[in-house]
């Protein structure tokens, strides 16, 4: 996927949960372990958010693509930002899925683990 199809599905995910509540708080966030796509609040509960995007699925959902290795990544980079902001809150790990069929949130997609 091109640099700027992630960005406009970023963009899409976004106003999709905007929508839904949540308040956004953080867009690519990057550390040395990674980046995160989207930072939100739900609540209480930060979340962070991995969004893929397909423009097919004849080798798999966009959901699927989320694999071990990046979970952990996102997992290391979501405490690196919990850290430093200090923050007291429930984390909560989100895909957003976005296909030719539409977009799916996925609540809790993996756990503190990368276990799906």
């Amino acid at each position: 996927m091109s640099r700027e199809a992630g960005a406009r599905a970023e963009r899409q995910a976004e106003e999709f949960l905007r929508e839904r509540g949540l308040r956004i708080l953080a867009r690519n966030f990057r550390t040395r372990f990674g980046e995160i796509d989207l930072v939100a609040q739900d609540g209480e509960t930060v979340v962070f958010v991995e969004v893929r995007s397909r423009s097919s699925d004849a080798f798999g959902t966009p959901q699927e693509t989320v694999t071990l290795a990046k979970r952990r990544r996102i997992i290391r980079t979501a405490l690196a930002y919990a850290q430093s902001r200090s923050l007291d809150a429930p984390l909560r790990f989100d895909v957003v899925a976005i296909s030719p069929q539409g977009t799916l949130h996925i609540p809790a997609a993996f756990d503190a683990t990368g276990a799906a």
